[in-house]
Formats: structure tokens, sequence, C-alpha cells
């Protein structure tokens, strides 16, 4: 199992070769790309709220050493009722998640906060077991993990949809954590406390 995982860490430094080349990083203030030295005993998972050319949520998971990326234009859903399009994008470097502030003219121009943030794993498995199976599960299409962030909970499903290869499915499975309410309008950022538009005067 330790090879399986090493072999689809090294994979997945390769695969931040598009978000390199479409930065200039010196003049953005996202992170470069380097080697993740995994240190915690728990997987991370963000989603950055994004207003770009158009508003939509990043949803993004820690998976051998970055972190995959699914951009939703209509936000995450705690209602079952409720699939969202979940567009998969170029693979982040482990060090975006921290990322909040304004990206400047070009590639991804706009403001970033993180709207929500924590950990998640597949049940009953700890981090190497859940690593090989959301591996196995990408290459599949259809992977079902836990959250357990600050504003989402519970289990989601993310299903490959069959009408385009990037074209994803974000569904929150039924469970106790499921809620009929609008979660989007919780719109701070888990971090700095800030709105978009307060975040946008505070930046340089």
């Amino acid at each position: 199992m330790f090879f399986f995982v090493l072999i689809a860490y090294k994979r997945g430094i390769m695969s931040l070769r598009p978000y390199s080349a479409k930065r200039n990083f010196k003049k953005t203030p996202e992170p470069k790309p380097k080697k993740r030295k995994r240190k915690e005993s728990e997987l991370c998972f963000v989603v950055h709220k994004h207003a770009a050319r158009h508003l939509h949520y990043d949803f993004r998971l820690e998976v051998s050493g970055v972190l995959k990326s699914w951009a939703i234009p209509k936000g995450p859903s705690m209602n079952p009722k409720e699939m969202r399009l979940a567009i998969l994008t170029d693979d982040h470097p482990y060090d975006y998640k921290d990322f909040e502030g304004i990206i400047p003219e070009g590639y991804g121009k706009g403001i970033v906060l993180i709207w929500d943030q924590g950990t998640y794993h597949i049940k009953d498995k700890n981090v190497k077991e859940t690593q090989k199976e959301m591996v196995e599960g990408l290459a599949k299409g259809k992977i079902t993990f836990m959250v357990e962030g600050e504003k989402l909970r519970g289990t989601f499903t993310l299903a490959r949809m069959k009408r385009g290869e990037n074209q994803w499915l974000l569904i929150k499975n039924k469970d106790d954590f499921v809620l009929d309410k609008d979660i989007l309008k919780l719109d701070r950022s888990v971090v700095s406390d800030m709105t978009l538009e307060e975040l946008a005067k505070e930046s340089p």
C-alpha cells in the first residue's frame, strides 16, 4: 500500500505543472507549488469562495500531496435533493488551503476567501487507506467521503457525469447533518471573518 501511495503522490506533484504554467508568481500572491511533507494525521479539505468573472466556489480535497479541485458554480448544498454541478479543474498546491486575498489580472483574477475548511476521511479508513481509495475512486469516477468543516459536515459523493470527463456532481448524502436551509447565506470567511466586499477593501 505504501508503494501505491508513493506513486500516487509523485503523480500528484507532477499534476501541478498546469497550475504553474498559468501563473506569474512575481505578480500573484498565490502560493508556488512545492512538495508536501505530510505531518498531520488527517487529510484537509477547503472551500474557497471566488469572485472571478463569475462567482463560484472551489471545492478542494487533499489527495496525493495536492488539492484536487472542483469549481461549483452554484456552491455546495447540505440538501440531498440539490445536486450541484462540479467542474474538475487544475490541481492546486497543498499550501493553497491557507490562501485568501486578491488575484491580479491574469488567470483566475478575482477575490478569494476561505468559505469553509476542515478535514475529511472515508468511513472506517485511516489516512493511507483513504488516500488509496480516493485515487482509485477518482479514476473510476465516484468517491464518497465524510467532511468535518465549520459549515459543511457529513457524507458527500462526487460522481463523474457521462457527458464530460471533467463534469461531476457534488451530492450531499442523507445523514444526521442534512439541512433544508441555504448554507451559502453564511457568507463570511471562516478564517478572517470577512465577506468578499470587506476583503477587497482590506487587501492591498
